[in-house]
């Protein structure tokens, strides 16, 4: 088990870093994306915004077979829509920002925003969509198989949690490892099944596939209530009111709030209007909603409730991206995630350290512990001076670049990848020191950036009362002064020195070099 942790820990343990590190941001994904846009001005959701949304839309786009409309909410000011171009070559989709009040298009500058760390930690990047999906799958089913195998090893988990010796070398890093994986083991455990579960209808498609051959969308209406779809009449007619079905949807379900409205065939006799309740009022992720004649506002299909498979999967998948968690609990959930990652970089720290010490007994240290150590130094420390450099490329960039939102994931990339290179050059501690200290740089000058570039700078919030960007901005202040510590923590450090080696073996050598 010890053998199999290890391995299982070590192995995949860089992807799994950035996985946890950027699915840890995504908690934070409409906050991240508001600040990325400092054009969009502070609003406040209110039952009117579906109204004004659909208005625009019908001005937008009359000919779409299909609009998907988010509504603001507390954490999201701005609607966003999404639909589908019939004119279109290429690409054909297309999506919008809207003011929530007016449903003008915000001339909001074009960026990725949270959604890339989001995307990023479930399927990659650069990687087709399925071939990053099968990555992120295997490498979880390698953390669970740690995990588990962890806690079997480890016959003091819990005692030595109250146990930490900073200062002595490798037995630091055990108890740092230790503290982290125990702090919160029951948050490690539900992440990591849970997410193996999100896919679990990918990597074993062969229980659908025998139950109902070809039918994947029956198997989707029986089990997550789905409407079925209805085709285009072919015959104009106007869409209903949707004021009066927001109200129906709220007295149905006793207060409950619209998050989404999709519209299917609009100006057509077999539209459908669907209100699909709001994530952030339900612990499963499956749609509650209601989908009503477009025509004539009857009701025509209410998703009920899911079956009892269905919903314990539903309630897996809202307990990994917790949407349903208020400020609190999405902060006990930040402090998880930030655990899980340093129990992950502990663990690849951890291997290095015992290696080296076994090393230097040796007198020398093989390839593999080299090549270890070197994607360390690029995968922990590169990874957070990434990410400043992707918020960098946010504020930088030309506003009227082409493919600009790609652009900031290249930067991203570039970055990283020059992290890669850095400690070909700055071996040892002084690539980790330099590294992290360039990440403290990049996220503590970030506010500056900001108020040089933008209105929105920290000062001028506060005086508005925008609270999402404050927050953010000092996060990003905290974000520099935890790398600057860590910098200033390795640079003081003073490795141990080798172990001494057995006597037995210094006098066995003594004599091979002594022998004719």
């Amino acid at each position: 088990m010890a053998w199999l942790h290890t391995w299982a820990g070590l192995l995949v343990g860089w992807v799994l870093f950035a996985v946890f590190l950027t699915g840890t941001a995504a908690y934070l994904r409409p906050e991240i994306s508001y600040w990325m846009r400092p054009e969009l001005a502070l609003s406040r959701p209110g039952p009117e915004n579906a109204a004004v949304a659909v208005a625009a839309m019908q001005a937008m786009a009359p000919d779409s077979p299909s609009w998907f409309i988010t509504l603001p909410n507390e954490r999201e000011t701005v609607t966003r829509v999404f639909w589908r171009d019939p004119k279109a070559q290429g690409r054909r989709f297309r999506d919008a920002v809207l003011d929530a009040d007016t449903g003008q298009p915000v001339a909001a500058r074009e960026t990725l925003g949270g959604d890339f760390f989001y995307v990023f930690h479930f399927q990659l990047h650069y990687v087709g969509v399925l071939w990053g999906r099968w990555i992120v799958s295997i490498c979880t089913m390698f953390m669970l198989v740690a995990i588990v195998s962890g806690i079997i090893t480890h016959r003091r988990i819990f005692a030595d949690f109250f146990t930490f010796r900073p200062g002595k070398g490798q037995r630091s890093w055990l108890d740092g490892h230790n503290v982290c994986s125990v702090l919160a083991l029951p948050y490690h455990l539900m992440i990591t099944y849970t997410g193996l579960v999100l896919f679990m209808l990918m990597v074993m498609p062969w229980g659908i596939d025998r139950a109902y051959p070809g039918q994947r969308a029956a198997f989707n209406t029986e089990a997550f209530g789905n409407a079925p779809p209805r085709q285009r009449a072919g015959t104009p007619a106007p869409l209903a009111a949707v004021t009066p079905l927001m109200e129906e949807a709220r007295q149905r379900w006793q207060g409950g709030r619209v998050g989404r409205v999709i519209v299917q065939n609009p100006g057509d006799a077999h539209a459908t209007i669907q209100l699909i309740r709001a994530e952030s009022e339900r612990l499963s992720y499956n749609q509650q909603s209601l989908t009503f004649d477009g025509t004539t506002g009857a009701l025509i299909h209410d998703s009920g409730d899911s079956g009892a498979a269905a919903e314990v999967r539903g309630v897996m998948y809202g307990l990994h991206i917790g949407r349903f968690a208020g400020p609190l609990l999405r902060g006990l959930f930040l402090l998880s995630g930030l655990a899980g990652t340093a129990m992950v970089a502990t663990g690849c720290i951890l291997w290095a350290t015992k290696q080296r010490q076994q090393a230097a007994r040796r007198g020398a240290a093989g390839f593999g512990t080299r090549l270890v150590e070197h994607l360390n130094i690029a995968a922990i420390a590169g990874l957070p001076l990434a990410m400043a450099a992707f918020f960098w490329a946010n504020r930088v960039l030309p506003q009227g670049l082409a493919q600009r939102g790609a652009w900031e994931a290249h930067v991203f990339f570039i970055a990283w990848g020059l992290c890669l290179l850095h400690p070909l050059l700055r071996r040892g501690r002084r690539a980790w020191v330099e590294q992290f200290a360039a990440g403290a740089l990049g996220f503590a000058l970030l506010p500056v950036l900001n108020a040089l570039f933008t209105t929105q700078h920290l000062p001028a919030t506060l005086a508005r009362g925008d609270w999402v960007r404050v927050w953010f901005d000092l996060g990003l202040l905290g974000c520099g002064a935890l790398l600057g510590l860590l910098a200033w923590k390795v640079a003081r450090h003073r490795p141990s020195a080798p172990l001494p080696r057995p006597a037995a073996v210094l006098a066995l050598r003594s004599l091979a070099e002594a022998a004719p």
